[in-house]
């Protein structure tokens, strides 16, 4: 079969639910994907950043097969021998007092909101059924129905509803609009430290710290969506590092596995997590032994690779190259560690072009919010295949 063939098939047989660039992947390794042609590709997009750790990272897989040589799924009605040491392990790094395990991101932000809401009833004491939680306009938190009500975005909704009630929207970036927005039965403002299917956006300085005073003055959770930006991808373990900032609830995911299998987690103290009693909230898949073991030496990479550290060297030097490249085409580059958005000017237009060009060149990236070419590499990459990749881009983005 060639590539034609794949592509004709799913789009017989698969909702079209996404628009992916004509390039069929069988094979990855480190920082390079081969499609059913042979032909190699840098990977700049990290499935969304859930390879952090690049495409199949030796310690990664061999605890994977490990574990798969023992058992795999338990469910939760009974315990099993790895979840208890990644809570722990994870629980640690973070600085956190309990997580619950679940699979998706779209569940650990559901997760999230779960655990806002209970805190709001019962310990701050919101009358039943009218807690509100605040968002952020074009946040992206996933696509089951409670995360589309949370969007602004109408392609997300439309069709939809009706929807969950309970979300208040505010323009990202706007402490003002925080503080306006803020009434008694506020339990939570959910927002990203960097929006990154909004289109990279990062916000002014300061941001984080304002939000995290205004939060504490009105007795209101911060819920953090660190989905796409935790686990170093900007270059430190947490986006919200940056300015010192430490939510009340993170919810991780993605690179959580490594990319290896789906795996998410919402973190908090024990004032919050410590509510839930039995038949409250769970998971057949949650805390799996099979995705337990594999979490575990995902963040054992993360640790021992410093992959923080790697990510903020290494995404300094590819937006200094980035910003260096003489175009015609761009406004700007924005971004922070190796989550890098190349912002087209408004005459340009679309982006999709620009990513179809590099695709011929052996570069998969990706647009988002039409004008804007999203950057993020596996954080293992090397300055050699960045020069590289810079070279490449300047031919496509270059006068």
């Amino acid at each position: 079969m060639h590539t034609a063939d794949y592509i004709d098939l799913e789009r017989t047989y698969a909702t079209h639910t996404y628009t992916p660039l004509d390039v069929v992947l069988s094979r990855g390794e480190g920082v390079w994907v081969w499609d059913v042609e042979g032909k190699k590709y840098l990977d700049c997009l990290s499935a969304y950043s859930a390879l952090n750790q690049g495409h199949r990272h030796p310690h990664i897989i061999a605890a994977m097969i490990e574990q798969a040589g023992r058992v795999t799924l338990t469910s939760r009605a009974f315990y099993n021998d790895q979840f208890p040491f990644l809570a722990k392990e994870l629980c640690e790094l973070t600085g956190y007092d309990m997580l619950i395990m679940m699979n998706s991101g779209a569940e650990a932000v559901e997760a999230g909101i779960k655990s806002a809401r209970l805190w709001g009833y019962q310990v701050k004491g919101i009358p039943d059924n009218q807690a509100e939680i605040i968002v952020c306009g074009h946040n992206f938190h996933g696509r089951t129905i409670t995360a589309i009500s949370l969007s602004t975005t109408p392609l997300y909704k439309k069709d939809f509803g009706p929807l969950t009630p309970g979300f208040k929207p505010i323009p990202f970036g706007d402490v003002e609009a925080l503080e306006a927005a803020i009434t008694p039965n506020t339990a939570g403002f959910l927002m990203e430290p960097i929006q990154g299917e909004g289109g990279v956006i990062v916000p002014p300085d300061g941001y984080l710290r304002a939000v995290r005073e205004i939060c504490d003055r009105h007795n209101v959770l911060l819920l953090a969506d660190e989905i796409q930006t935790g686990l170093g991808r900007t270059g430190k373990l947490f986006a919200c590092e940056w300015e010192d900032v430490r939510p009340d609830i993170v919810l991780i995911g993605k690179a959580l596995s490594g990319g290896m299998m789906p795996i998410s987690a919402a973190l908090g103290d024990h004032e919050i997590m410590g509510l839930y009693k039995p038949g409250m909230h769970g998971s057949t898949f949650g805390g799996n032994p099979m995705a337990s073991a594999v979490a575990r030496a995902a963040l054992r990479v993360i640790v021992d690779e410093q992959l923080s550290e790697r990510a903020q060297e290494m995404g300094t030097y590819f937006m200094d190259g980035l910003r260096a490249i003489d175009s015609p085409y761009v406004a700007e580059i924005r971004g922070k560690g190796l989550l890098v958005g190349v912002v087209l000017k408004d005459e340009v237009g679309d982006a999709r072009p620009f990513c179809e060009q590099l695709q011929e060149r052996g570069i998969l990236a990706h647009e988002t919010h039409e004008t804007v070419i999203r950057f993020a590499p596996p954080l293992i990459i090397t300055r050699d295949v960045l020069d590289w990749a810079i070279g490449e881009i300047a031919t496509v983005l270059g006068r």
